[in-house]
């Protein structure tokens, strides 16, 4: 019987493509082409569906547009990149009224607007589902790149902010729940997450490997620590102050995704640098000899990280 993609898996699916491209430059958040002495062009692409990363219920047509810019601009500061330009693609059925594609595009130019960048190009096609496809580019000095890569034993890991407040958001949208205290501020991040240029900027000359949590917490020190063939220890999770009672925060901080905060592996002292900047930052853990990854929980409890938890795109 034929294998199919829900079978192979997300990973799966990623090391087959992979396959095809240069392994000098796939791995990261997004690739990063020479293209003169001291600047080198990035590039990075995300495609949202409608019913898999936004729907009227939780993400208006604006929300939709600005975290569809923000998603790919996040790729960029994890790069260590300031963006340039961005092209899109939008797939629409027949009867998608044109308001709601004038409030997308909105969204996409207020994110613009705030973040660096312009709409230069793209494609519109007819399409069964509504589809947003971008395609962002940056520039970035060679000795300023942030890969995965890079981190080494010793090193401490540093998130730029909590975990866990935009998969908070989603649930009190999806649920239409507007009674909670920090219902508001919850579905703000979900919908309307911010870049981390102001840290990453910050970076340059540090040897430092990172990369930005979209996809979780976990998956992102998870793929640090593959990449640079490390293992880690993290004693303090990012959890929100709002959220430490709740009985998700532990996996929503781990799991939830989408808080496109960036996860930092660098030099103590560096670390300690960017902590004196940034109230907002924290240190979680550090980078151990192997390959494990091991978290302490509020509850006491040692868990192992597997990239086979969180979000999958075709798990069943």
């Amino acid at each position: 019987m034929t294998q199919t993609i829900a079978q192979l898996g997300e990973q799966g699916l990623l090391k087959l493509v992979q396959s095809f491209c240069p392994t000098e430059i796939v791995g990261d958040d997004a690739a990063v082409l020479a293209t003169q002495p001291g600047a080198s062009i990035v590039v990075t692409t995300d495609v949202l569906v409608d019913s898999v990363h936004f729907s009227d219920q939780t993400t208006p047509p604006h929300s939709a547009g600005w975290r569809a810019i923000a998603a790919n601009l996040s790729d960029l500061a994890a790069m260590g990149a300031m963006p340039t330009g961005i092209t899109v693609g939008l797939g629409l059925p027949p009867d998608t009224p044109v308001p709601w594609v004038e409030s997308l595009y909105q969204g996409m130019s207020d994110c613009l607007s705030q973040f660096g960048g312009a709409i230069v190009g793209g494609d519109v096609v007819r399409s069964p589902v509504r589809t947003i496809a971008i395609t962002a580019f940056g520039q970035v000095s060679p000795a300023n790149v942030i890969q995965r890569s890079a981190a080494k034993v010793g090193d401490v890991i540093l998130v730029t902010g909590p975990h866990g407040l935009s998969r908070a958001g989603l649930e009190c949208l999806l649920k239409a729940d507007t009674t909670l205290p920090d219902a508001g501020t919850w579905r703000k991040a979900h919908q309307y997450p911010q870049p981390r240029f102001d840290v990453s900027g910050q970076c340059r000359n540090f040897r430092v490997a990172g990369m930005d949590s979209s996809d979780g917490f976990a998956d992102a020190v998870l793929q640090i620590c593959r990449s640079s063939q490390v293992g880690a220890t993290i004693t303090h999770l990012p959890i929100p102050v709002t959220l430490l009672n709740h009985p998700q925060a532990t996996d929503w901080t781990l799991y939830g995704g989408e808080d496109f905060e960036l996860v930092l592996c660098l030099a103590p002292g560096q670390a300690q640098q960017l902590l004196t900047q940034f109230p907002g930052a924290m240190i979680v853990g550090q980078i151990i000899a192997g390959s494990q990854v091991q978290v302490a929980t509020p509850n006491a409890a040692v868990i192992t990280l597997s990239l086979d938890a969180g979000f999958r795109h075709f798990a069943s």
